[in-house]
């Protein structure tokens, strides 16, 4: 064991037999993890499917108070951000660290953007009063209950946002471990386990800007 370590393993961690057993142990872990999301998501997307089946006017009427273009352009910020992502773990898979340090800025860069989005169309529509449940006093919207709409949108698209601010946080970690020549050519899984969240956050996005932005 300690002979593997000189080899450029000091990565292994003692209760793993060899890097391979660590890498694939780690892949195992993380898709484990990510089945959980889709099992979170997947409820609130059965929630969604109930509550538009039984408001189907209220939503088509709701959604146009959305901005289909912010919203594009962060659908576009995001889709970009798995490719800098992806571009980041292939840098690092040739041992390129500049290359790795400059896609993982930009990733976080375009998270940053996509929050920052979100916030400006969160802001407008406090500031209108399209609130979910008992908070909601906007007046604009034909039919009964549109606060419902508004309450999928915010549980929703928070959530997410959620999720993004969580990568971020790990994309920054990654950042500053690069820097100190934690991840080399031949241990890069860190990187790539994150690049598998970042994609499922990216995906999710994919599936809640149709549902919200273009119901009609």
């Amino acid at each position: 064991m300690s002979d593997l370590r000189e080899n450029n393993h000091s990565f292994l961690q003692h209760h793993f037999s060899d890097a391979e057993q660590q890498k694939e142990s780690a892949k195992l872990g993380m898709w484990v993890f990510l089945v959980t999301e889709i099992l979170l998501f997947g409820g609130l997307f059965c929630f969604y499917a109930i509550y538009r089946a039984w408001n189907p006017d209220i939503f088509h009427n709701a959604h146009v108070h959305l901005n289909v273009i912010l919203g594009t352009v962060n659908t576009v910020v995001l889709i970009t951000s798995s490719v800098t992502m992806a571009l980041a773990i292939r840098s690092m898979q040739l041992g390129n660290k500049k290359r790795t340090i400059l896609n993982l800025l930009l990733t976080l860069s375009l998270a940053g953007v996509f929050l920052v989005i979100k916030y400006f169309e969160y802001s407008h529509k406090i500031h209108l009063g399209q609130l979910p449940g008992k908070y909601y006093t906007f007046t604009g919207i034909e039919g009964n209950n549109p606060h419902v709409f508004f309450s999928a949108y915010f549980l929703m698209t928070g959530l997410h946002g959620l999720h993004v601010l969580g990568g971020m946080g790990a994309i920054t970690w990654l950042i500053l471990k690069t820097r100190a020549n934690k991840f080399s050519g031949q241990y890069y899984t860190p990187i790539e386990m994150t690049g598998l969240y970042w994609h499922l956050v990216d995906l999710i996005w994919i599936f809640l800007f149709p549902l919200f932005y273009l119901v009609g």
